[in-house]
């Protein structure tokens, strides 16, 4: 198994009121599965995604991901799971703003010490098609290229699990499937991707589908019609 929570909660204290984020969440997903987290807006994906990547701490449960048990994890090993084992990819492309495509790429390459960080940063901002772009400067990129700078960067470092809160949110629709269909690839080549989303109709190409209602899981399966091809979507 790539990631395992069990009985995971995580409340939140707002002056007198106790909110729960998550309610006794266990779920186990393996190696190279794409899963569709789905669910409105409060229903506790986005905190399900940030306990994963170890962003945030559960109240209680067990959680492990790629053998790593994140609760027993100091502070600073929690930073060097996060660079070593997964890579998130947001809505809002969280690219900065003063460096070029290249640059954005390169700049995660070399906080993880990683060797031709300037060659290996050009070939994966060509794998999602974007070598022709690798010195232009985010204000001078469509969304989608934009998107795309923020998958080469979660690419670059080769951990094995991918996190993707809401990306192609920001997105035309064309975009938004350009972007799934590399998603997608990346989890055919090997690696654990998990994409939050209120959008169902995402839900279809997913291998499962976790859905979340305030805090708990209510289905976890496969797409309730079977699996679409992401020629079939639309929205």
């Amino acid at each position: 198994m790539m990631i395992h929570l069990e009985h995971v909660s995580k409340h939140y204290q707002m002056g007198a009121v106790r909110v729960t984020a998550l309610d006794d969440v266990s779920l186990t997903i393996d190696q190279g599965e794409f899963v569709v987290v789905l669910g409105p807006s409060g229903s506790g994906k986005t905190t399900l995604l940030n306990i994963i990547g170890a962003l945030d701490t559960p109240t209680g449960g067990t959680v492990r991901i790629n053998g790593n048990d994140l609760l027993l994890h100091r502070a600073a090993d929690r930073f060097k799971f996060r660079r070593e084992t997964v890579s998130f990819i947001f809505q809002t492309f969280n690219l900065f703003p003063g460096l070029t495509a290249l640059e954005n790429v390169q700049f995660v390459l070399d906080m993880a010490n990683a060797p031709r960080s300037r060659e290996r940063a050009a070939e994966v901002l060509a794998s999602v098609g974007l070598g022709e772009r690798l010195h232009h400067f985010p204000h001078e990129l469509s969304g989608g290229e934009q998107q795309r700078v923020a998958i080469a960067r979660a690419l670059a470092t080769g951990n094995p699990v991918l996190l993707a809160d809401e990306p192609t949110g920001e997105l035309d629709f064309q975009t938004g499937i350009q972007i799934l269909g590399l998603l997608q690839a990346q989890a055919a080549a090997g690696k654990t991707v998990l994409v939050v989303t209120h959008n169902r109709e995402i839900s279809r190409i997913a291998d499962r589908v976790i859905e979340l209602s305030s805090g708990r899981i209510v289905r976890d399966g496969p797409p309730r019609d079977g699996k679409a091809a992401i020629s079939d979507l639309q929205w």
